[in-house]
């Protein structure tokens, strides 16, 4: 089966969905499948992966609040591509420029639109949170879900990374299909990885000694993120006991958040670790992960954590928290730095090799990204033998 991705949140520079896209490339290619990107870059490019599979760049425009990301102009590069490479699927999995072109695209695939974000919770509530309620922000971006009812209409098959973003939209009343949950790549990630050394080494970075605790931050620096509400938090617990924390990203906030812990002695800033070994003995080694953001829809920075034995400090909503257990994590309401630090404080007062060893129980059931690449190559193959029936019946 070949799958074709045209893939407007794809980029070298990206967080998740590069690293779910990535990973599904070198499954899909492991099993004798085919996975392509299309997707908007600074200039027409071809990277030919070893491992199998491609990403096409087409020259497009930035998005001008974060260059990381480009939007498609044109159509006709995309569908000439398209009808070069003869895909059995065509992916989508943006509400912008692309939901338009992979619909009028002429060719017979199987189109499908993967849902890996929910821009309602990401954007609209958090914009609007601090004066009006979800359920009257929910009301007043109604358009927005029956746009999207619109888009969907016109292909075969839509896709939801997991139950919760499955859940939040069938609540709105717009069209899912299925949930075919995410995971990680399970091989890469371990407890066994913990360096005693490496944990040291970074708590000196943090001007701490080793009985101090290291938590972990990652991920890029843009405001759904919730940074501040993190980096507030673990200075306010700084007061009750001693804590450091290291983290990993960038992002249009990256000046931003340098600014915000200038004055915190023990907190360190550093660049996204893109080598998966190097970044797997950093979760393994440290003493938690937090996190700050409430509305991703699959937690797979978390995911990791756990699978490295790591324990969690999440908000009381996302993807972090649809997989956090009281064994092995501490909840806090969103945006509440002062909740989150108490959260910090309740982990770190609990017996260390108990919690550790509740998350290295976890660690053995994260889902793996294999898991998920064949369930949704499954799920396509009984679309296809139906002739896309779903979407011919919506058609009649």
């Amino acid at each position: 089966m070949r799958i074709v991705e045209v893939n407007e949140l794809y980029s070298p520079t990206g967080g998740g969905v590069r690293t779910y896209v990535d990973a599904k490339m070198a499954i899909l290619a492991a099993t004798g499948h085919e996975l392509v990107v299309i997707a908007p870059g600074r200039r027409d490019q071809v990277i030919e992966r070893a491992s199998g599979g491609r990403v096409i760049f087409v020259k497009s425009p930035g998005i001008p609040f974060d260059r990381n990301y480009g939007l498609f102009r044109d159509a006709a590069p995309v569908h000439a591509l398209l009808h070069q490479l003869e895909p059995d699927v065509v992916e989508n999995c943006s509400p912008w420029r692309s939901a338009g072109i992979v619909a009028d695209w002429s060719g017979p695939a199987l189109k499908s639109w993967f849902l890996h974000n929910d821009n309602l919770d990401a954007y609209p509530k958090r914009w609007f949170g601090r004066v009006a309620s979800p359920a009257r922000i929910e009301r007043a971006f109604d358009w927005y879900n029956r746009y999207l009812d619109r888009c969907f209409a016109r292909y075969d098959a839509v896709i939801a990374n997991g139950p919760v973003l499955f859940d939040r939209y069938r609540a709105r009343g717009v069209r899912v299909d299925a949930a075919i949950p995410l995971g990680i790549e399970r091989q890469r990630f371990s407890p066994d990885l913990r360096d005693e050394g490496l944990r040291a080494s970074m708590l000196a970075e943090c001007g701490l000694p080793p009985t101090a605790h290291l938590l972990l931050g990652i991920g890029r620096h843009h405001p759904e993120k919730m940074w501040p509400t993190v980096i507030d938090a673990v200075q306010c617990a700084g007061a009750r006991l001693p804590v450091g924390m290291m983290m990993l990203g960038q992002g249009p906030d990256t000046a931003a958040l340098e600014r915000h812990i200038a004055r915190s002695p023990h907190i360190r800033l550093y660049r996204p670790v893109y080598d998966r070994r190097q970044l797997a003995t950093f979760m393994a080694s440290a003493d938690a992960l937090i996190h700050g953001n409430a509305t991703e829809t699959f937690g797979l920075v978390a995911s990791e954590a756990l699978a490295s034995g790591l324990p969690l400090i999440v908000p009381d909503a996302g993807g972090a928290h649809a997989i956090a257990r009281p064994p092995f994590a501490e909840i806090y309401r969103r945006g509440d730095a002062h909740d989150a630090a108490a959260a910090i404080v309740r982990l770190f007062s609990r017996d260390p090799a108990l919690l550790r060893r509740a998350a290295r129980v976890a660690a053995v059931h994260v889902r793996s990204d294999e898991q998920h690449a064949a369930d949704l190559v499954a799920f396509y193959a009984e679309r296809i033998a139906a002739g896309h029936a779903g979407r011919t019946r919506r058609s009649a």
